[in-house]
């Protein structure tokens, strides 16, 4: 099966309050640069791992990266099957596991690739908030949205994606975000270094 290697966006994602031209740099990279990144690393999960960079058929992972990539899945796995938006209510891991995957990996080499255009300048205070910080919120807020029990159930039961309060979340698996945000030992969403889940 042929797959054509690329990836399209279209001009309508390409706005506020996703990206904007004339925003700041800290807000795109959280946000549209998050959102690229994610769809690049699917190159990378237990599909893309089976093309190789012209489309073709064929795994290209050695048996090591294999056992690692199965390690930390484990790990995110885990971490999404606690959440439980209703008491009866709570995602399976497992379904939703390739989405946080490519969420984990887009926001960790989205904040990379910013951290790395400052160029060891300090990042500049925006609306009273760090870069970082603005970072971190464009990223989460890419999640923001109301929803009805019924659909939030079949989302749960159904789709591929988590629900979006914990694609946000994603953030508990970033060292930058403890350090922007001064997240300690005690805090409701901290995780131990050693909880934490980095893929690549």
């Amino acid at each position: 099966m042929f797959s054509p290697n690329a990836e399209f966006f279209s001009a309508g994602i390409l706005q506020p309050p996703y990206f904007d031209g004339e925003g700041d740099a800290a807000w795109n990279y959280g946000s549209a640069g998050a959102g690229i990144a994610h769809e690049i690393s699917h190159s990378f999960d237990e599909l893309g791992n089976i093309y190789d960079a012209h489309g073709r058929l064929g795994l290209w992972w050695t048996r090591e990266d294999v056992d690692k990539y199965h390690a930390a899945s484990a790990k995110l796995v885990s971490q999404f099957d606690r959440y439980c938006p209703l008491t009866d209510l709570c995602v399976n891991g497992k379904l939703v596991l390739g989405e946080n995957i490519a969420d984990l990996a887009g926001l960790l080499v989205a904040h990379d690739a910013y951290v790395a255009s400052l160029k060891g300048r300090p990042d500049a205070v925006i609306d009273g908030l760090s870069g970082e910080q603005h970072f971190f919120l464009a990223f989460s807020q890419r999640w923001r949205k109301i929803q009805d029990e019924p659909t939030l159930r079949r989302q749960v039961a159904t789709d591929h994606h988590s629900p979006g309060e914990y694609r946000s979340d994603t953030v508990r698996n970033v060292d930058g975000w403890y350090k922007a945000y001064g997240i300690a030992p005690g805090d409701k969403l901290y995780l131990k270094p050693g909880d934490r889940v980095r893929i690549w």
